[in-house]
């Protein structure tokens, strides 16, 4: 009788050859050996990452129309002057505070094609209020891709071509007009490209310093994150409106209205850096005790290496969570800021600078269009909360 055979060369009882040799090459991989991986491979598996956030994504129907109406948002931020019929600080004297004028397609049962009536207005000579009334004998066409007031595009290239315009000697103020004859609509527009840019100014400030602070305590610990979370104590301890209405009347009044934006986005930006910085340093201190970041140490990889390679990537889905929702609180800073008169201020045009000018409740009560550039802010909040949640959701490995 002869005994068991020895397997012949290739481990585990397999057979030998090109094939086994393939089937070993071929094996799933280890996450977390992924020094040992190509970049080919390393690409590979981030990319599979990426693309499952992304199918989760897809399912949260409410983020995605979130996130596309966001896109559309800032697209028109930043072809604001070739969509707007007027100048931001175009003035008519003789339409002040004039009422929004509705769009129409019909003129008594006929189509005649996107148009709005004319306006006419009683001055009443002993309250100096300007009564307006529709001139139903006046159709005012709106023109579309053609030539109105000249303005210079970001500020470099001289246009003077524009989306729609009014009539040669009509009017078009879709959201009314101000106190001093400038069209709210076009004021609007332009405007939301300073709001909706802080944001991204402000968060790209408060998410350098949470991740390099925050990384720091939660990677080495002891003392450092001792004074770091003292820090944070102090700051957070104070309250957020006054210290930022405290930091916004310091800036020098000489300052242009450009150094005036930048130095608002630098205050939110500079106390909006807590909240990040401890969540990232309680996700360091659960994942600096595995075992790739183990392995990392014990190869020779230093510290910078170990929380920018290692660290930092496994909860990149999470910042970017993190992110959606801080840009919202930007906005609201920024516009609590100007409504108070600490913020930005005239020429420079937000949607905080617009609010302020509805601070007379008597104003309010006669000409409610002035209150209308509190619909974008709210529709922004809501959108970024809304996108976040989603972000969150899809970001979450145990959903």
């Amino acid at each position: 009788m002869t005994g068991p055979t020895a397997p012949p060369p290739g481990g585990n009882g397999s057979p030998a050859g090109p094939a086994n040799e393939r089937f070993v090459s071929e094996a799933p991989f280890d996450p977390h050996s992924i020094e040992a991986l190509t970049p080919e491979q390393e690409r590979h598996y981030l990319a599979g990452q990426w693309k499952l956030m992304w199918w989760k994504l897809r399912r949260h129907k409410i983020a995605v129309f979130c996130g596309g109406l966001l896109a559309f948002m800032y697209v028109c931020a930043m072809l604001a002057e070739l969509l707007v019929p007027y100048n931001m600080s175009a003035r008519h004297t003789g339409f002040i505070y004039a009422p929004p004028q509705a769009v129409r397609l019909f003129h008594e049962g006929r189509f005649v094609g996107p148009f709005v009536y004319g306006l006419k207005y009683k001055l009443d000579r002993a309250t100096l209020q300007r009564t307006y009334t529709v001139d139903r004998s006046k159709i005012n066409r709106v023109r579309f891709l053609c030539r109105g007031d000249a303005y210079r595009f970001w500020g470099l290239a001289p246009l003077n071509v524009r989306l729609f315009c009014p009539a040669r000697d009509g009017t078009l103020f879709l959201l009314g007009t101000d106190r001093m004859g400038r069209d709210m609509f076009s004021r609007l527009v332009i405007g939301s490209r300073i709001s909706l840019t802080i944001g991204f100014i402000g968060v790209a400030i408060s998410f350098l310093l949470g991740i390099v602070i925050g990384g720091l305590a939660g990677y080495y610990g002891g003392w450092v994150d001792s004074i770091v979370q003292r820090i944070i104590e102090v700051l957070r301890s104070f309250p957020v409106l006054p210290l930022w209405m405290a930091l916004s009347a310091a800036l020098p009044v000489t300052w242009s209205p450009l150094w005036i934006y930048f130095g608002i986005t630098m205050i939110l930006g500079l106390l909006d850096w807590t909240g990040l910085a401890r969540a990232v340093r309680s996700k360091l201190f659960a994942l600096r005790e595995e075992d790739f970041a183990t392995a990392a140490q014990l190869m020779g990889a230093s510290p910078r290496r170990i929380i920018g390679r290692h660290l930092l990537p496994s909860f990149t889905s999470h910042l970017i969570a993190s992110a959606t929702l801080s840009i919202p609180a930007m906005i609201l800073g920024e516009t609590a800021l100007s409504f108070l008169g600490l913020g930005l201020k005239p020429p420079i045009t937000s949607w905080g600078v617009l609010l302020s000018e509805a601070q007379n409740i008597n104003v309010v009560a006669l000409y409610p269009w002035l209150m209308l550039p509190v619909v974008p802010v709210i529709v922004t909040v809501l959108t970024f909360n809304f996108l976040g949640d989603g972000l969150r959701d899809a970001a979450d490995p145990y959903k």
